[in-house]
This record gives C-alpha cells, sequence and structure tokens, in this order.
C-alpha cells in the first residue's frame, strides 16, 4: 500500500513547496548557488533576463524557505553574499539532474512541439474547433 499522505492539506502543502522551488529563476538560482556563495550583482549577471526586482524576490522567497542564507559584510559600499544552506544544498542534486534531463531532451521536446503546432494549426484551418 502506498504510504504517502494524498491529504488534501499535505498536497497544498507541497504544492506550495514545487511553487517554490520549480519556478524557472528559483531553480536557476539554486543551479548557480551550487557552485559556491555569489553577490547579488554576479547572480543577476548570469540569470539572463531577470529584472533586479525579480531576483530581489526570488532570493528572498528562498531565503524565507530556509533554502539559502544572505550575508551582510560591513564595507563600502555594504558586501551581501548569497549560499545554499544544507536544505539548500540537498535540493541541488534533483534540481541539477532536471536541468540535465532537460537539456538530454531538448530536441525531442523541439519536435515535439513543432508537430503538435502543426496538428493544431490544420485543425483550424479545416473549421474544427472555432
Amino acid at each position: 500500500m502506498d504510504s504517502v499522505d494524498h491529504s488534501v492539506g499535505d498536497c497544498h502543502a507541497v504544492s506550495a513547496v514545487l511553487a517554490r522551488v520549480g519556478d524557472k529563476w528559483s531553480v536557476q538560482t539554486v543551479m548557480l548557488l551550487g557552485g559556491g556563495p555569489r553577490r547579488f550583482s554576479e547572480i543577476k549577471r548570469a540569470i539572463g533576463g531577470i529584472s533586479q526586482r525579480m531576483l530581489t524576490l526570488t532570493l528572498r522567497g528562498l531565503e524565507r524557505d530556509g533554502l539559502l542564507t544572505r550575508t551582510v559584510f560591513a564595507t563600502v559600499p555594504p558586501r551581501v553574499d548569497y549560499a545554499l544552506t544544507d536544505l539548500g544544498r540537498s535540493l541541488w542534486p534533483p534540481v541539477e539532474a532536471l536541468g540535465l534531463w532537460a537539456r538530454a531532451h531538448q530536441a525531442e521536446i523541439e519536435a515535439a512541439r513543432q508537430r503538435f503546432d502543426a496538428r493544431a494549426a490544420g485543425t483550424h484551418t479545416l473549421g474544427f474547433g472555432s
């Protein structure tokens, strides 16, 4: 018998965690910090396309969930480093595995998307789905 708790409360709790650790910015941040602590500006440069506000929100959410630490150094200007906690480092292997899987299957997924889009376009030109 399956020993996993599938109660509504448990599913909501798991969904909330997956929403945090599964969004694209969090995944990229965890992957990057798996290589060691980084400064805000380094993270922003390494993660192309993220706005300063979105990076701030992502880092704050990961810190709130206990996945990373924020260390402020009393320098002028102040230096802030972000690093994975033990909990965050435990997330790194599955995130890395997911990234490796995505890279390995990128061509297959793109081909499937093209086949789907071609079928969908053909359906609309025949008057179906209107």
